[in-house]
């Protein structure tokens, strides 16, 4: 017997429960220790070692903990783009998901890539970041 395209299957409550655990104490650790000090705890991104280039994701646990601790200017000059992006994908990803829809057809694979390229390529531009003469910084 074939499940409809309708049934979802459930996920164990122990998978579920030790997903939120291990997310809470990243955040913990995240929003209580300072990431814009060295000797933070995380090693150094491989790709900004291997190209001296910032990946779309550096930025993203300073951000993360700006946000945890109330510095909303402070996590937009860290990384607007995961700042905005995440959530709105999030959003999206959950509606698709309640609706039974395919999560992420090859458009939204496509469009989520171009963004993540054209956001590498854009804070690697001398004079980035341009943030702060957006809002009058």
């Amino acid at each position: 017997m074939q499940p409809s395209d309708t049934t979802r299957r459930r996920i164990p409550p122990y998978a579920a429960v030790g997903t939120a655990a291990a997310l809470t104490g990243a955040l913990a650790y995240i929003g209580l220790r300072d990431p814009h000090v060295s000797g933070f705890g995380f090693p150094a991104c491989p790709f900004r070692l291997l190209t001296g280039w910032n990946c779309p994701g550096c930025g993203g646990i300073r951000m993360t903990h700006d946000v945890l601790n109330g510095d909303l200017a402070a996590a937009v000059t860290d990384n607007v783009f995961m700042l905005v992006a995440l959530p709105l994908l999030a959003l999206w990803l959950v509606l698709r998901w309640r609706r039974g829809r395919k999560l992420m057809p090859t458009a939204a694979v496509i469009v989520v890539i171009v963004a993540t390229v054209a956001w590498t390529i854009v804070r690697n531009l001398p004079g980035f970041p341009l943030v702060p003469t957006f809002i009058g910084g």
